[in-house]
């Protein structure tokens, strides 16, 4: 059996990998994003695809899209960060490639490649979230992955939180995304660092002194080396992580969590506080079986991974 290619379309990059059926992937290439471009990511994935085919035989494609897939799984119709709004891109990428494509979205995608090669696997029923530019969801109820009547099931990452809270990418106020995400690290730190808070030195050294120097990636490091404000940044993201999963858990009792997404490489700087807060605000804590949080293991493959592989079973 031939392998597929995966593509995973983010806020500021594109994946693509040649995956065989084992969920190995084999070769690899990036594109960059223009958020505000929709032609130009079509053209960037269609320049990976044909890099890709020059050195293996390919039997299909699947995108991986980080936006709202109708349940036809052919048009992008919205996008909170990226200018998609019914977007045809199945369409569009078929017509620069003669291969069979799938489009699915960027969590779903990841949620499957989890279940089916990673930190799911063992597991009927399985929750993942991507903390990453934004929040992301993906749900496995008994072992089939959920999209819902109209494409658009699992969209934790905008349901709401806070009413009134901060003003989200897709219009509304409030959305877990706003809260836990590297969009909601950056902000937090950045707000800190512009309040003039000696406790934003060590951050704003390592930004050369320029508070849009300030990155998510830059608090994680921070953070990895013992800066004790980003750290407690990162234990702040985590904590509102935890809330998250346990208003989840509590209406879909999947048997794991699984967390990934670029955030998530902070490990248990993010994970044990979100952990802790998780058991402290379960609903029958202590009365019922509870599932775990665990970090996937596939890490920013996931999602060409399970694009792959959904693109495989087509």
């Amino acid at each position: 059996m031939t392998a597929t290619i995966g593509v995973d379309i983010g806020g500021t990059k594109i994946a693509l990998g040649v995956v065989t059926p084992a969920g190995e992937v084999v070769a690899r290439t990036r594109r960059e994003t223009q958020p505000s471009r929709p032609d130009e990511i079509v053209g960037a994935v269609a320049d990976g695809i044909a890099e890709l085919r020059a050195g293996h035989d390919v039997s299909g494609v699947g995108v991986a899209a980080a936006g709202y897939i109708d349940a036809a799984r052919s048009t992008v119709m919205f996008a909170p960060n990226l200018a998609w709004r019914d977007n045809p891109l199945k369409a569009q990428v078929e017509e620069h490639v003669d291969l069979p494509v799938v489009i699915e979205n960027d969590a779903n995608a990841a949620a499957w490649g989890e279940f089916q090669f990673g930190a799911g696997r063992d597991f009927d029923d399985m929750l993942m979230l991507t903390v990453g530019t934004g929040l992301g969801g993906g749900l496995v109820i008994n072992r089939r992955l959920v999209r819902g009547a109209h494409g658009v099931a699992a969209e934790f990452g905008h349901a709401r939180a806070v009413p009134d809270g901060h003003r989200c990418g897709c219009g509304n106020r409030g959305c877990w995304e706003q809260y836990v995400s590297g969009t909601a690290l950056t902000r937090e730190a950045r707000e800190l660092a512009e309040s003039g808070s000696p406790l934003a030195g060590g951050m704003l050294e390592r930004a050369d002194g320029k508070v849009k120097r300030i990155t998510g990636p830059l608090v994680t490091a921070a953070a990895r080396d013992g800066d004790p404000t980003a750290v407690e940044l990162l234990a702040d993201l985590g904590r509102q992580l935890g809330i998250a999963v346990a208003t989840f858990v509590a209406l879909l009792d999947p048997g794991v969590v699984v967390v990934g997404g670029g955030v998530s490489d902070a490990g248990d700087l993010l994970v044990a506080p979100a952990r802790e807060s998780y058991e402290h605000e379960l609903t029958g804590r202590g009365f019922r079986p509870a599932a775990s949080i665990v970090l996937a293991e596939l890490g920013n493959d996931a999602g060409l991974v399970g694009a792959a592989d959904l693109a495989l079973a087509e």
